[in-house]
C-alpha cells in the first residue's frame, strides 16, 4: 500500500480528514490541533506518529512506505 491507496482506504472507511496527515497526499488546512501522521523520516525510513499540542511524536519507524501506511491504517480503522 502506498500513500494514495492509504488515502483511498481511509476515505472508504469514512475516517474524517482531520484525524490524519499523509505527507504529500493529504495535508489538512488549517492544521488540526491533533492528528496521526505518516511521513518520510531521515535516512530513508518512514515514520508514523501523533501530532499533539504543537509537537510531532514519532511512534514507530518503518523500512518502507508500504509498512508505514499499513501501520497508520491499523491505528485509524
Amino acid at each position: 500500500m502506498d500513500r494514495r491507496a492509504l488515502q483511498a482506504a481511509l476515505a472508504e472507511a469514512r475516517i474524517p480528514g482531520g484525524y490524519y496527515r499523509i505527507e504529500g497526499v493529504h495535508e489538512p488546512v488549517p492544521t488540526p490541533p491533533d492528528f496521526l501522521f505518516v511521513r518520510r523520516g531521515g535516512n530513508g525510513v518512514w515514520e508514523t506518529g501523533a501530532f499533539e499540542r504543537g509537537t510531532y511524536e514519532v511512534v514507530a519507524r518503518h523500512p518502507d512506505e508500504a509498512t508505514a501506511c499499513s501501520h497508520l491504517l491499523s491505528l485509524l480503522v
